[in-house]
């Protein structure tokens, strides 16, 4: 896993060594979780070719604490 931040998002990725074909369109907990970030303006990438691996990426806006 790597978190990094860009400008101001938060980004954190995880990766495997799989067989892909990963999908979050369907009805899998990766919809859920696409679901979950869109709610706090954020953004899930999933790069799944058949084959593998599988990367996925979630983007978060940066908010500091108040």
């Amino acid at each position: 896993m790597d978190v990094w931040r860009v400008d101001e998002r938060l980004m954190v990725q995880v990766s495997d060594d799989g067989v892909g074909g990963a999908d979050a369109s369907g009805g899998s907990g990766l919809a859920g979780l696409a679901g979950r970030l869109d709610a706090v303006d954020g953004i899930l990438v999933v790069d799944s070719p058949a084959g593998g691996p599988t990367r996925v990426t979630a983007e978060l806006p940066w908010r500091r604490g108040q």
